[in-house]
């Protein structure tokens, strides 16, 4: 009796990374297919983009050409309500509480390994491969199968951090096939599979703000109206942190805590950053570089969640990092708190907190 080949469906984006993790599993033997998913179409809201095209259509075209590369079927999927209702009102709404959101942490949670997984499930396979840069261990608890998420080989390409919500049952209908690989290996592997893709740049930008600024992009949808979204664009005052008035900022949901800004102190000097925005008063407060008001020794949280399904003992010795690549810091944690145990700058509410130990990723929470 020939044994059954585990169905897998490949996340394609149309970039190198995914076309790798196609061309693995079918080499490895997998009943492999691919399939396009459609988050979100710039012909349903600002209208095409300067090509001429929707902003998904030249990716569509690559993960197509793929596919016929490797003989698999791709599969075009369309996820925009979904995409708009759990990740992009979430956006809207976190600016409007005036803080700083991560879409992509909240697109991995709720529809790539969310409304996608679902689909998937539906469709009939057993899982979904994606090109992540991430591990997965396998172990045993209580009898029962328990996933957990390692940070990759290449440190600089890992991408636990966004992952970092995902539960159990998520983990164990998926794979991470480039784990074990540095970039430059999986550049290398595109080009011995003769990929289309081989070539192709790293896309860094976001679909669905162009070639446009954050706050242009959240300007106009404001303007625009049909979000829901109020970001109370009020101007202010631009206040140092000693109280001296040094001009006006344009609406407080459109800076970042630590972020620099070009402003201009009174008689010139070092450069200024934000260190805090003061809701009740409508003033932006800055500071130069090392200004006390930058540094925190100890955060809250919200909505934290842990990988392994259970709550760990607290209190917890472990590292930190507060934003993507950062370098991880030593910390405790004590349910919500963390306490850092060196001063931690410009610690940025709305971004995430994830915690590592050994290299595993344990999970995180929202800064507030």
């Amino acid at each position: 009796m020939t044994e059954k080949k585990e169905k897998i469906l490949v996340a394609m984006s149309g970039g190198v990374d995914s076309s790798v993790v196609a061309a693995l599993l079918v080499d490895q033997g997998y009943d492999v297919a691919g399939a396009y998913m459609i988050n979100y179409d710039t012909d349903d809201h600002e209208g095409v983009g300067a090509t001429g095209e929707s902003c998904w259509v030249p990716d569509y075209r690559d993960a197509v050409r793929v596919a016929a590369k490797l003989g698999i079927q791709l599969l075009k999927l369309d996820f925009k309500k979904e995409y708009q209702s759990k990740v992009l009102d979430h956006m809207f709404a976190e600016y409007e509480k005036g803080r700083t959101p991560n879409p992509d942490v909240m697109c991995n949670k709720f529809v790539k390994f969310g409304s996608w997984l679902e689909k998937i499930k539906d469709l009939g396979f057993d899982k979904m491969a994606t090109g992540h840069y991430a591990r997965l261990r396998s172990s045993s608890y209580d009898g029962q199968a328990h996933f957990s998420l390692v940070q990759a080989e290449d440190e600089n390409k890992d991408q636990t951090y966004f992952l970092h919500q995902l539960n159990q049952e998520q983990l164990s209908h998926t794979l991470f096939p480039l784990g074990d690989y540095t970039k430059t290996q999986v550049r290398e592997l595109a080009e011995k599979f003769d990929l289309p893709t081989a070539g192709k740049e790293e896309s860094m930008g976001i679909c669905f703000v162009g070639e446009v600024s954050m706050e242009e992009f959240l300007r106009t949808k404001a303007a625009n109206g049909g979000t829901g979204l109020d970001l109370s664009i009020q101007p202010g005052e631009i206040i140092m942190s000693d109280g001296t008035k040094i001009g006006e900022h344009k609406g407080l949901a459109f800076y970042t805590i630590g972020q620099r800004h070009g402003f201009e102190q009174p008689g010139g000097g070092e450069p200024l950053f934000v260190v805090d925005k003061r809701f009740d008063s409508n003033e932006l407060v800055v500071g130069e570089k090392d200004d006390p008001l930058l540094y925190r020794d100890k955060i809250e949280l919200e909505d934290v969640h842990w990988i392994a399904g259970r709550t760990p003992d607290f209190p917890l010795k472990c590292k930190v990092r507060m934003r993507h690549r950062q370098e991880l810091r030593e910390c405790t944690v004590d349910g919500n708190t963390i306490q850092f145990k060196n001063s931690e700058r410009a610690v940025t509410p709305g971004q995430f907190a994830v915690f590592y130990l050994d290299g595993e990723c344990l999970g995180g929470g929202v800064v507030i």
